[in-house]
């Protein structure tokens, strides 16, 4: 199977870098960069020059906050690659990336090993089935342990680590590798590391050297029984039949390879590729995608890899570029083509394909057509969003869209100008088109515009590039908690309109009861009415009306979760039962019976880990249970040590400054949101204003 207008289907690699923040994903994509000839030169994350990490906020910051798409070619195979966010408050970039990925390459650091966010992006990967290998970093650290780190991937990930290199020296004295296939020891010589240079296996190393390679071997023979049956009739292996052993382990996500260096110093990087290609997936050796015919979730079909199939992409991305928006799309069955005409599979609009980009970043080259496996930009779309299947007209299918968290923090914005407030408005339609963790509301009581986002570095990148990127100045009010809504227990409302509009009598009585679910994050509406009794445009507008409640509950305005409602009677007069009446009925039953069902308001819980020298533990401990923290579990992560906890998001706000002055800046945290929680009943009061209760 091939793409016979590009590169094989089997030479072809779609691989994300992942990995907690500062572990060295960046660093990592710019060697890869450099060594694969893509870059003539190597970009540094420290001082603002990192080609994947484009964005103005990115060089400022340091940090990747939008994942970016590149290609280039190694050992004659086309690698797809896309370097994400290491920081939970950009997961989304995470998230999106791993629906469309056949393969991963996760970075550790080689002194902090397994951290917050690694578990996070280690169980999002396994939630899209991503084989991976592992890239333990930073090894000429002090403290660094690449043993210490393969327990900790077996131990906290529940995987299996099996380590293809033994690091030679340790620390400042870290000087390259023995691989365990080969039997090499290499060395990264020249400059910039660009020369990989082979050597014996020093002679303090041979012996273990000799047993771990003998393990690998005899792993690999168990991958299939032609190897087996290769390895009892020779009693070895060839390099390149443990490859492939080691190939179909990984793709079973049986193993996962791992590989040793440090990036920044330009050791161990050209391995890592040659690890890329060994062993990660192409699009051929990934089972078919299964999409569904729109609205007929139960009716399955298959989209294969070859361009004789109708065309099946999945747009998982959209970016406001400053030449005209992208929606960057996955091919996974059949053709794109400049010109072509597409439909959204679950709307069924239509859109055209103006030009077709590869991309480089920031770069782009430009591409007449593209087949499966491709990962592209895509010009001329006006509809599309995340998640969204563009598929021929006449072979519908809608593949599963990316899933994303809800947002846990919100912000009060407004311009600073009134002559500003439409072009805010259009601004913001535009960046929650590109990130689906971004959404606003007003709020109907003062009239202020709401932003919510997934935390305080979320919103404070959104509101520069408002006022920076889109010329749109505004002030920002403080951070604060999206709140939930629900109910404690079943109560029964009632609501009721009675109404002469427009000359027409408008009346309907309706009975709501509510009753508490534990289902995480879960509301919903039954009817409990005899349906045949009333017309459908009724029933839907008081389901409507019931779902319209939902979103925005009667104690602030917040979204209601964990509550069943049901419809249980709707009472009328004869010619008077209206759609208008039928909703305004419905709304007010619903919320007279949350009030009466003992309302109760829900908080983000935060899963927190903070890692700090020993010496400064205590302090932050302290701190930690004075924000109403429930310490999990404390312990130790090589040189440092660890404290996991749930605390309320509430109690969070400003911690990176305090966490900084209780260590001398030595300590590193992540927050991720985890759960939705009761609010005490005594802060209930201070939050909403009033006693609910009384």
């Amino acid at each position: 199977m091939s793409d016979p207008k590009g590169t094989p289907l089997g030479r072809v690699r779609n691989i994300g870098i992942i990995a907690h923040i500062d572990a060295g994903k960046t660093t990592t994509s710019e060697r890869i960069l450099f060594y694969s000839g893509k870059e003539h030169r190597m970009g540094e994350v420290h001082d603002g020059t990192a080609v994947m990490d484009f964005m103005q906020d990115e060089q400022e910051r340091g940090i990747t906050i939008s994942s970016a798409v590149t290609t280039f070619s190694w050992l004659n195979h086309q690698v797809n690659l896309i370097d994400t966010p290491g920081h939970v408050d950009f997961t989304a970039e995470v998230e999106r990336s791993l629906r469309i990925l056949d393969g991963a390459v996760t970075v550790f650091c080689g002194v902090a090993g397994v951290q917050a966010q690694s578990e996070t992006v280690w169980r999002q990967a396994d939630n899209y089935g991503v084989p991976r290998i592992a890239f333990i970093n930073k090894l000429d650290r002090a403290g660094a342990d690449a043993d210490h780190v393969v327990e900790e991937i077996r131990t906290r990930l529940g995987a299996n680590p099996l380590l293809l290199q033994i690091p030679v020296g340790r620390e400042d004295g870290f000087t390259g590798v023995v691989d365990l296939i080969t039997h090499e020891y290499l060395t990264f010589d020249g400059d910039q590391g660009e020369t990989v240079t082979v050597h014996p296996i020093p002679d303090e190393l041979k012996d273990d050297a000799e047993v771990l390679g003998q393990d690998i071997m005899e792993k690999a023979a168990d991958a299939s029984e032609e190897l087996t049956m290769t390895f009892l009739e020779n009693g070895s292996l060839t390099v390149d039949e443990i490859r492939e052993g080691l190939r179909i382990l990984t793709l079973s996500r049986r193993i996962v390879p791992v590989l040793c260096g440090t990036s920044l110093r330009n050791k161990g990087v050209q391995p890592l590729l040659d690890a890329v290609v060994h062993y990660l997936p192409s699009p051929k050796d990934m089972p078919p995608v299964k999409g569904h015919k729109p609205g007929h979730p139960d009716e399955i079909i298959e989209c294969h890899p070859v361009r004789k199939e109708k065309a099946v992409a999945l747009v998982f991305k959209i970016t406001d570029d400053a030449h005209d928006p992208l929606a960057f799309a996955r091919v996974y069955s059949g053709e794109l083509a400049e010109g072509q005409r597409l439909v959204i599979a679950s709307n069924n609009r239509k859109e055209r394909i103006a030009r077709i980009w590869r991309m480089h970043a920031n770069h782009r080259e430009q591409m007449k057509s593209v087949g499966p496996g491709e990962i592209v930009g895509l010009s001329g779309l006006k509809f599309a969003a995340t998640g969204d299947t563009l598929c021929d007209e006449t072979r519908l299918v809608e593949l599963e869209p990316p899933k994303f968290p809800a947002t846990v923090i919100s912000v009060a914005v407004e311009p600073k100008s009134n002559d500003d407030r439409d072009k805010l408005m259009d601004v913001i339609s535009r960046l929650e088109r590109e990130d689906p963790t971004f959404t606003h509301k007003l709020d109907p009581e003062t009239g202020q515009l709401i932003l919510s986002g997934m935390g305080e570095l979320h919103l404070e990148v959104l509101a520069t590039r408002i006022t920076r990127d889109y010329k749109v100045p505004v002030n920002t009010g403080a951070p604060r908690v999206s709140y939930r809504e629900g109910v404690t227990k079943t109560a029964t409302g009632v609501g009721s309109f009675d109404q002469v509009l427009a000359g027409k009598n408008n009346y309907a009585e309706i009975e709501v009861t509510v009753s508490p679910l534990t289902d995480e994050l879960v509301s919903r509406g039954e009817l409990a009415v005899q349906e045949d009794l009333y017309p459908k445009p009724i029933l839907a507008a008081v389901e409507n009306s019931i779902r319209d409640s939902f979103a925005s509950g009667p104690l602030g305005g917040y979204p209601v979760i964990h509550t069943l409602a049901r419809i249980e009677k709707i009472k009328t007069r004869e010619g008077e039962l209206t759609e208008t009446a039928a909703t305004a009925a419905a709304d007010i039953a619903l919320r007279d019976a949350i009030h009466k069902g003992s309302a109760i308001l829900y908080e983000p819980v935060m899963s927190l880990e903070v890692t700090a020298p020993e010496e400064f533990l205590g302090g932050i401990i302290h701190d930690l249970n004075g924000r109403r923290a429930e310490i999990a579990e404390v312990g130790q992560a090589g040189q440092m040590r660890f404290v996991k906890a749930r605390v309320a998001l509430a109690e969070m706000f400003g911690y990176a400054t305090t966490v900084r002055g209780l260590s001398g800046g030595r300590a590193d945290y992540s927050l991720e949101p985890c759960a939705y929680a009761p609010v005490p009943r005594n802060r209930m009061a201070e939050i909403l204003g009033y006693d609910p209760n009384e």
